[in-house]
């Protein structure tokens, strides 16, 4: 039987941020002291997923303890967290003593006096395995729920892929999801673990930096798609290249990959606001393979690099675009910046656009023409371009992603209501929330 992946029980279609916090630092006089600093995280700097984590952010002298702190924790400040709270606990595919740790570590949070199963959404399982595995941390999550007295599946289950075997297995969730014999209809999150992926599949780089794997955040991509779940990518361990982590989630949106891991609350802040469309709209160029922004001056758009030249003489222009140069008239160089020109747009155009096309679809038209001119400055040279898109329903569609993007965040995260109200407007932001409903 095949699961229906529209009829999923939680309630988020995305999840930006995945944002782990060791369970029990060792020195401190309060070893849950970066908990308790994670779980009075607010607005932008607040995750939309928590993961306490009890597995390789702890050490393994400190877990027993871990698990405490996060009862305590959770059970103190987890009713006015504005995210999700999914406690990471010990797991691995080819080790029964690390499993029934697990099973333990769960055990202990969920059937606590002290209520704090009441503020968790869900479990992460790591190092998992081949499907029969992921049936196994099921089944456990299972007997969890039957202790504590909750509803069979209530607690959702989200897995790390960090090996081929949990790899393939992506390919068999949608056939297994939903047969009586499991319950893995629990699935909610699909995270990427690159380091121990390295690891396993025995990669080497002459750096010793990992490799990217596009490959495997495709595939997550792909499984999560196919199942109704939410893709997140790994860990992105250099926390100061923070352009680097803007391009990795740049990257995966491509994908359809919106979440990915945050190790600090900078990272945080970062993958909560990127994925969101922009305040305004801008300009770019495209050279060599590479996007440049255009920096707007007096409402012209000002290219400011040396890949692209525009040398005038008299009515003739020539046009060098790295190693290839041409001599070009007036129509035929607005010709060629034009097809180079991308437009990126702001919240304000896409609801316009799509205002725009809901009023003719109300119409009885199935397909409209949507313009965008601009003029652009390159060594001087102005330009004035042109370019029409075809809206139809498909384009419509695609266009409605972002702003299901942001109603999604508008709906699950009131305390973000004032920081997106200042980016983008009260009246953009009423509109935003109206529009494609």
């Amino acid at each position: 039987m095949l699961i229906d992946t529209t009829d999923r029980h939680y309630e988020r279609e995305f999840v930006r941020t995945f944002f782990t916090s060791p369970t029990a630092v060792e020195g401190e006089d309060d070893s849950a002291k970066m908990l308790r600093s994670a779980a009075q995280l607010r607005g932008m700097q607040a995750p939309d997923v928590w993961v306490p984590d009890n597995e390789d952010a702890t050490a393994p002298s400190m877990r027993e303890e871990g698990v405490e702190n996060i009862v305590d924790v959770v059970a103190e400040y987890g009713a006015d967290f504005p995210g999700e709270i999914h406690p990471r606990v010990v797991w691995h595919r080819e080790d029964p003593e690390l499993r029934y740790q697990g099973f333990q570590q769960m055990l202990r949070v969920a059937t606590d006096d002290s209520g704090a199963i009441e503020h968790i959404d869900g479990f992460v399982i790591p190092e998992v395995g081949d499907i029969d595995d992921w049936k196994k941390a099921d089944e456990f999550l299972t007997i969890v729920e039957h202790e504590a007295g909750l509803e069979p599946g209530s607690l959702s289950m989200s897995v790390i892929v960090e090996s081929g075997e949990a790899e393939l297995a992506l390919g068999d969730l949608r056939a297994e999801m939903g047969r009586p014999a499991n319950n893995l209809e629990r699935l909610f999150l699909l995270v990427d673990g690159e380091v121990d992926y390295t690891k396993d599949m025995r990669a080497m780089t002459r750096t010793g930096e990992l490799p990217p794997w596009p490959e495997l955040r495709h595939n997550t991509s792909r499984g999560a798609s196919a199942a109704g779940l939410i893709a997140v990518d790994g860990p992105y361990d250099d926390i100061r290249d923070e352009a680097g982590y803007l391009a990795r989630m740049r990257e995966n949106r491509e994908k359809g990959m919106t979440g990915i891991w945050s190790l600090t609350p900078g990272q945080v802040v970062a993958a909560n606001t990127a994925p969101l469309p922009p305040e305004d709209g801008s300009w770019l160029l495209e050279v060599d393979g590479e996007e440049v922004d255009l920096a707007e001056v007096d409402g012209k758009h000002v290219y400011d690099g040396d890949a692209v030249t525009i040398e005038q003489s008299g009515d003739t222009y020539t046009l060098s675009v790295g190693g290839d140069t041409r001599e070009l008239d007036e129509d035929e160089l607005r010709e060629e910046v034009a097809n180079m020109a991308a437009y990126v747009p702001g919240m304000d155009d896409i609801v316009d656009s799509m205002e725009e096309f809901e009023a003719a679809k109300e119409a009885g038209r199935g397909a409209i023409a949507m313009t965008q001119s601009a003029t652009l400055v390159i060594d001087g040279v102005e330009i004035e371009i042109s370019r029409d898109r075809m809206w139809d329903e498909a384009t419509y569609q695609a266009a409605q992603t972002p702003v299901t993007l942001f109603q999604d965040v508008y709906e699950h995260r009131p305390d973000q209501h004032e920081e997106l109200e200042e980016m983008y407007g009260e009246d953009v932001v009423e509109r935003a929330t109206a529009v494609g409903s």
